[in-house]
């Protein structure tokens, strides 16, 4: 993934998703349904905050409008910024400061008329001839045409990109191959969603292009350039490539040696600390794997999948509440639910990593050190040291075969997950569901 790309689809997201959720500092209009227009005529004279499947705006709104719905379509005039996100977004009117916007289809059409900067993210930008923007143009996404005028600076990383407008200072642009991938949208196959242009891939600039500074592009082919387009200098550049020194055969011997090595001295320290610590749930854990070893690979798997719904469920149920929090200017509240759910995802995903890294591995690294001694020497088997280390230094070496290692850390990762899983069921499980109510006294 180039860095450019990277830094201006950050760019967009964050911009348009931070101030979204920003707590409003005065008053606004709130409207919400499967389709929201604001006919010709009618102003608003408050920030505007949409959520809809279709939006229109032909009127006026005089402060901010941000909207999020699967068509948005600006006809009108927006005097303050406009933070859109969507499936398609068209501009056909005026918007009086930034836009911030991010979707599969971004459209300035002929009449767009920009007065200050468009940062944006997506698939696909297209500013039609006949509109303008006062600032400067940043995009990153999949492609880009841009037919329109900058005033000033335009920063573009995509795929392909093709310029016949004109650009009052600089461009900087990185672009893909021009062989790197089909010209056929992917959008072609999928029902209900916007047409977007087909873009030649790499850098094509039309002849009537105008670049007003310097161009500054990132290509692997160089790209023809019509005489008189650009008035500054012109620098091509090659991407980057990472080369890295060959290691020799005792270098990567070495590194293997030590990987491995490094591996098993954390497990073991782990292993130690866990069955010293708790070692309540390392032995039921292997008890639970050596009673039920295909439903604990069973509930294993369900866990791995059981955890990126709840990251996800937890992730979109914060982002709703601080959105209808925001709508309702409860301000107090809204930080705070931000921060919560901040702390509650951080927290799934800490959980899950030590389960998946150790927690899973000393389970089962235990259960198998445990049945060995059992065989070998009994009255080890019973010490809960002895069996942790044996299990991990097996497990370390295991893993540690080419190939068959991978396949093995898989299969002691889901049942150890699994034995976590039906711990904490039975955990539930046995929790009283509450205490009778005393009989009453007949006396």
């Amino acid at each position: 993934m180039k860095s450019k790309f990277i830094l201006l689809v950050c760019i967009g997201l964050v911009a348009i998703f931070a101030l979204a959720l920003a707590i409003p500092v005065r008053a606004f209009d709130g409207r919400g349904g499967d389709t929201v227009l604001i006919p010709a005529g009618e102003v608003i004279d408050d920030d505007l905050y949409v959520g809809a499947g279709t939006f229109t705006l032909d009127g006026v709104v005089k402060g901010d409008l941000i909207v999020a719905g699967s068509a948005i379509t600006i006809n009108g005039t927006v005097e303050g910024d406009l933070l859109a996100a969507g499936q398609s977004v068209v501009v056909n009117g005026r918007v009086m400061d930034d836009i911030r916007m991010a979707g599969a289809s971004l459209v300035l059409g002929e009449s767009a008329q920009i007065a200050d900067d468009v940062v944006s993210a997506g698939y696909s930008l297209e500013t039609k001839d006949g509109s303008s923007v006062g600032g400067d143009t940043l995009f990153g996404g999949y492609q880009a045409v841009l037919a329109g005028d900058t005033a000033r600076n335009a920063n573009i990383a995509v795929n392909r990109l093709e310029l016949s407008g004109s650009v009052g200072g600089d461009v900087s642009v990185e672009v893909g191959s021009a062989e790197e991938t089909p010209m056929v949208s992917p959008f072609t196959f999928m029902p209900n969603m916007p047409a977007v242009p087909s873009v030649a891939g790499g850098l094509t600039i039309k002849s009537g292009a105008s670049i007003g500074g310097d161009l500054t592009y990132t290509a692997i082919p160089e790209t023809m350039i019509p005489p008189g387009t650009v008035s500054g200098d012109v620098l091509h550049k090659l991407p980057a490539v990472v080369t890295g020194k060959e290691q020799t055969v005792t270098e990567k011997t070495s590194s293997w040696f030590f990987t491995n090595l490094r591996n098993l001295v954390t497990l073991l320290i782990v292993g130690l600390l866990m069955v010293w610590l708790v070692p309540k749930l390392v032995q039921n854990g292997a008890n639970a794997v050596n009673a039920k070893p295909l439903p604990s690979f069973g509930w294993g798997i369900v866990t791995i999948f059981g955890f990126f719904f709840a990251l996800l469920a937890l992730t979109t149920l914060v982002v709703i509440v601080a959105i209808i929090l925001g709508i309702v200017t409860l301000g107090d509240l809204l930080g705070t639910i931000i921060w919560a759910g901040i702390i509650a995802v951080a927290a799934l995903i800490f959980a899950f990593s030590v389960s998946v890294g150790y927690i899973s591995k000393i389970i089962v690294s235990y259960l198998g050190g445990r049945l060995i001694l059992a065989r070998l020497k009994p009255e080890w088997a019973e010490r809960p040291y002895w069996p942790v280390a044996l299990g991990v230094v097996i497990f370390a070496i295991l893993v540690a075969i080419p190939f068959l290692g991978g396949f093995i850390n898989v299969i002691v990762v889901v049942l150890g997950l699994g034995a976590l899983w039906l711990l904490g069921w039975e955990l539930i499980r046995s929790r009283p569901t509450g205490a009778k109510a005393p009989a009453e006294s007949t006396d």
